[in-house]
């Protein structure tokens, strides 16, 4: 479900570009942003915020107390990439993106798998086959619960327990979704599971999976065992067309999809509040990089994607479909960065994309 955005006032966007590379790759995207907006009526309110591993480093924590209060104010989250030297990933996860994604419900973490043009995967497709679906990933509960703890810590006698957390209105709403986009894109849906090994939580997925597709007889739906559907992924990539994953399976899913499709550089990443009550966050899937953080190599297609997949979301899908042709044109000339076999900067090949926006403008 997707809001259009107005032309009554500029789109609030919060932007937080994280550390390393996502510094570099944000600010190539802002300005692609800005020029595709400029085509289709849509002005942007940037508000920046300096939130980050290296932010937690100076204040022992990842974003001010009223980090959310702020957020909540804006109409979309734009993120970049999040890590530093020295910070534990669980205390920027639990600090920044889970926080924002349980607080303004973005229960639905969707990922495009699409082999893009100009791009070769590493697998041996099947003649004829092409890659292109989604993943909708469970994006608040499941696996990733603080239910838990440990215990005799440092004793030859110390645990760990780790508890799930699935709700009825959780897999749901995130079932729902994930069928109303199967029906509207190819028909069929691919639930991944665990039933045979994990006894409650599978079985209670797969129930109500199945249970909310009731609703819906035009779709398809078939479970898969997530080791089946994971060897599935890469021996017959072109069967799926929409598949619907817990948290963990999904998290795990979706980095699989953006290697099949050349590169984790370039996947997009949105994190859903269907209804629009709250704002949603885009981000890309690639991490910062702290290895060639500064050297103005990053390959900023990730960003643009997820870019684009805002764009979408704001109700102006022919401006997101822009940015992704531009993307293709990039790829398609040979401007790539070096994770993609090229020798161009991130600015090289952000320009090559915002030149294509603005090429289509001055021919419409």
């Amino acid at each position: 479900m997707t809001h259009p955005a107005t032309s009554d006032r500029p789109v609030r966007v919060a932007v937080i570009p994280g550390d390393g590379i996502g510094t570099e790759v944000m600010e190539p995207t802002l300005g692609v942003l800005e020029a595709v907006g400029e085509r289709h009526g849509l002005t942007f309110e940037w508000r920046h915020h300096d939130w980050s591993c290296e932010y937690y480093t100076r204040t022992g924590r990842m974003m001010p107390q009223d980090g959310l209060d702020r957020l909540a104010e804006v109409d979309q989250i734009l993120l970049g990439a999040v890590g530093y030297p020295g910070v534990p990933d669980h205390v920027s996860l639990w600090g920044l993106l889970i926080p924002i994604r349980r607080a303004f419900e973005q229960y639905v973490n969707l990922r495009p798998v699409r082999l893009l043009p100009g791009i070769e995967s590493p697998l041996r497709l099947r003649e004829g086959s092409s890659i292109d679906f989604v993943v909708v990933r469970e994006n608040n509960e499941g696996e990733y619960s603080e239910v838990g703890g440990r215990m005799y810590r440092g004793s030859p006698h110390e645990l760990a327990v780790q508890e799930s957390v699935f709700t009825r209105r959780g897999i749901e709403r995130v079932a729902r979704y994930a069928l109303t986009l199967a029906a509207e894109r190819g028909g069929t849906l691919a639930s991944a599971t665990k039933s045979n090994g994990i006894i409650h939580t599978m079985p209670f997925w797969d129930e109500v999976v199945r249970e909310t597709a009731a609703d819906f007889p035009q779709v398809e739906v078939r479970d898969y065992h997530i080791d089946a559907l994971s060897a599935m992924f890469v021996l017959d990539p072109g069967r799926f067309d929409v598949v619907v994953a817990s948290n963990l399976f999904g998290d795990i899913l979706t980095d699989l999809g953006a290697a099949i499709i050349g590169s984790i550089g370039i996947a997009p990443s949105a994190n859903l509040n269907p209804e629009g009550v709250h704002p949603s966050m885009f981000e890309p899937v690639h991490g910062s990089a702290p290895d060639i953080a500064g050297q103005g190599v990053a390959n900023p297609l990730g960003q643009l994607w997820a870019a684009s997949m805002m764009l979408d979301h704001l109700g102006h899908p022919d401006a997101a479909a822009e940015v992704v042709a531009g993307i293709e044109a990039s790829l398609t000339s040979g401007m790539r960065t070096p994770d993609l076999g090229g020798t161009a900067s991130t600015t090289e090949v952000a320009q090559v994309v915002r030149d294509h926006v603005t090429g289509q403008g001055a021919a419409g």
